[in-house]
This record gives C-alpha cells, sequence and structure tokens, in this order.
C-alpha cells in the first residue's frame, strides 16, 4: 500500500511572519508546499524566501474576498459571483501572471475561503489552470474528522467534491485522492498528526494547514488564526510527527514529484 502525503501551508505572502513560519515549518519539519497570495502585503518577502528554498512547491492561492477591491465577507462574495458583479477568472489570472511576473512556476491552485466550492469560481479555476499549465487543483472535503459546527460545512464539502473532480478532469487537470485540515483549522497539534499518519489510506492526500510566527504584522492582521498559527508550527516540526510517518510508511512528496511520476 502506498500512502503518499503533500503538507500545504496557505496564506503564503499574507504577512512576513507568516512566511516565516511556513519556511520554518519547511526546513525543519513536514512542510513540501505553500500557495502564495499574489495580493498579500508580504508578497515580496514570500518571492524572496521561495527563491532561497527551491525544495518548497509553490502554488497560487487565489483571492477572491477579504482584500481591498474585492467583496469583505464570503456572504459579500457569494452574492458578487453569482450578480455577475466579479469578473473572476480575470481577477484570477491576474494573479497568477504577477506570481509568473516574479519568477514563480505554480505547481497548483486553490482558493482563500474555498471559494471554489462555487460552481462559477471553479470554473475560472480550471480556465486559469490550463491557460498557464498547472496542473494541480485542491478539492477540499476532509476525511474522516469533523467537530461540531464545521462538521457540518466538512460534510457539505465532501458532498460538492465529486462534481469538482469531475469537472477538475474534465479540463485535463489532476487532484489529489484525499483531502485533510479544514475540520481542524485553528486546531490542531502534535497528537492529531501522529493520528493522522496511522490512518492515512491509500494514495495521495493533502494537509491544508496554516503555519505562522505570532509578531507585529499577524498581530494587527485581519483573521482570526493568529496564535494558532504557531501551535500549528510546532506540530508541524514536533519529532513525534515525524517518528510517527516514517513508522507508518508514509511517503511526503510535493506536486513536482507527483507530476514527474506520471510524466
Amino acid at each position: 500500500m502506498v500512502r503518499r502525503l503533500v503538507v500545504n501551508a496557505d496564506d503564503f505572502g499574507f504577512t512576513r511572519d507568516v512566511n516565516a513560519g511556513i519556511v520554518e515549518a519547511h526546513q525543519r519539519g513536514i512542510l513540501t508546499a505553500t500557495t502564495l497570495m499574489a495580493n498579500g502585503d508580504a508578497f515580496e518577502d514570500a518571492v524572496r524566501l521561495a527563491g532561497e528554498n527551491p525544495g518548497l512547491d509553490v502554488g497560487v492561492h487565489l483571492v477572491l474576498v477579504g482584500m481591498p477591491g474585492l467583496p469583505a465577507t464570503l456572504a459579500d462574495c457569494v452574492r458578487a459571483v453569482y450578480s455577475g458583479g466579479l469578473d473572476i477568472y480575470g481577477e484570477f489570472a491576474g494573479q497568477v501572471r504577477k506570481v509568473i511576473a516574479a519568477g514563480i512556476r505554480p505547481t497548483h491552485l486553490d482558493t482563500h475561503k474555498h471559494t471554489h466550492l462555487l460552481p462559477p469560481v471553479l470554473r475560472a479555476v480550471c480556465t486559469v489552470a490550463e491557460e498557464f499549465g498547472i496542473g494541480w487543483v485542491r478539492t477540499p472535503g476532509d476525511f474522516p474528522f469533523a467537530y461540531g459546527r464545521k462538521g457540518v460545512v466538512s460534510a457539505a464539502m465532501r458532498w460538492r467534491q465529486g462534481g469538482m473532480r469531475r469537472e477538475i478532469e474534465g479540463a485535463g487537470l489532476r487532484h489529489t485522492d484525499w483531502f485533510t485540515g479544514f475540520s481542524w483549522t485553528g486546531a490542531f497539534t502534535e497528537k492529531e498528526l501522529v493520528k493522522l499518519m496511522a490512518g492515512l489510506p491509500e494514495g495521495v492526500t493533502e494537509l491544508m494547514c496554516h503555519p505562522g510566527k505570532l509578531g507585529g504584522e499577524l498581530g494587527t492582521a485581519g483573521t482570526r488564526l493568529k496564535g494558532s498559527r504557531v501551535v500549528e508550527l510546532r506540530a508541524l516540526t514536533h519529532p513525534a510527527v515525524r517518528s510517527a510517518m516514517e513508522a507508518a510508511g508514509v511517503e511526503l512528496v510535493g506536486y513536482r514529484e507527483l507530476t514527474s511520476d506520471r510524466s
């Protein structure tokens, strides 16, 4: 049984202390990939760090909500998507072009707040992925972890996951076999990661995470994920997690490796 794990950090480029945490999780822990926010305040810092860490896969964290010039909330975003008030393709293509112009060849795409669960947004993501030769698109939908209110949302994401996979595959793109991390966001420690390694299913799984360091920039940023990023960083770099991964025979991979395997 082959079990492979991609560990992806969202929000690269959000703040410099988030960037520092992501790089530390890669250098000292199990993190293999990250997705970059083209409109993040620390974009240039993230580009520099990506150049200094060539083993870190970098994709694009496509943003349609919560940034200047975009809808402020998810509810606003949904209304704008379905009213035609957003040029979704134009926004996403511009973000990808900015990342490529900075010298980064993106390996994968996902969206901030999982907005590509919405069919019009997913269509734009697939179009952009095809146009720029980006082979992988995230399909969120946790297994098998579900806690409280997030469990309800996670179940809805799993229901949508099948349709997303069919559209992604129809566009000639790829997705991992499994996804996890949504229900854990802001709430996981090394204990959960140790348990994950033992129960990882056969195939390729993406673990979404949000590591970081709690400096002044993150402390004043508009996000609920602050101290939890430090806890996630500690978990991703904990020796017990690496030991559990090795004991379970789990192989850490990035999207470049997975792409090379097929070619």
